[in-house]
């Protein structure tokens, strides 16, 4: 793929997919323990790989308006998650990550993440990251109050998944922040 993305995290590597990732991917996307997080339910085999070839395709558009990468592991080419950043608004991009269960708990979130935060302020240009996480998931909102975001509100009802209607609390970081924060 013509211009495709590679970013080099501490430990991770974040790339764009390939129609090859459908059985890693599945392993994330088909896990309820994942998707229970996430702002859509569980997909099969067909919905994992409609979602990529979605994802190959919006990679390849100019100008491009979202990065959905793979997140591959210290170990290999396997695709153990996945992270977004969707860009919207004037130099504003939102946040996503998702990881195989097996992988939690190893910090490879986290890396992906400051790897696409530092990409969207420092290559894109960004001023403004948000990320929207279920009131629940006290792990990643953890992990986005260590990398520096602050905590804004909550979105009532923001999501419809597994079946209910789900609020979600944002987050934001600003480019001067993450800047300042990267400078001590």
């Amino acid at each position: 793929m013509e211009n495709a993305i590679r970013l080099e995290g501490d430990v991770v590597t974040l790339r764009d997919f390939n129609l090859e990732d459908t059985d890693d991917v599945l392993k994330i996307a088909g896990d309820d323990r994942v998707t229970h997080w996430l702002s859509y339910d569980s997909r099969d085999r067909d919905g994992v790989r409609a979602m990529l070839e979605g994802a190959v395709n919006r990679a390849q558009q100019v100008p491009r308006n979202e990065y959905y990468l793979a997140i591959v592991g210290p170990s290999g080419d396997n695709v153990i998650g996945f992270c977004r950043l969707g860009l919207s608004g004037v130099q504003a991009g939102k946040l996503g990550y998702a990881l195989a269960p097996s992988e939690w708990g190893k910090g490879y979130a986290t890396d992906a993440a400051r790897t696409l935060i530092q990409f969207g302020f420092r290559d894109l240009g960004l001023h403004r990251i948000s990320a929207a996480i279920g009131p629940d998931n006290a792990q990643s909102i953890k992990l986005v109050e260590a990398l520096g975001f602050t905590r804004e509100g909550v979105l009532r009802d923001h999501v419809f998944t597994n079946g209910a209607w789900r609020d979600s609390v944002l987050y934001s970081l600003l480019e001067p922040e993450w800047t300042a924060a990267e400078e001590r």
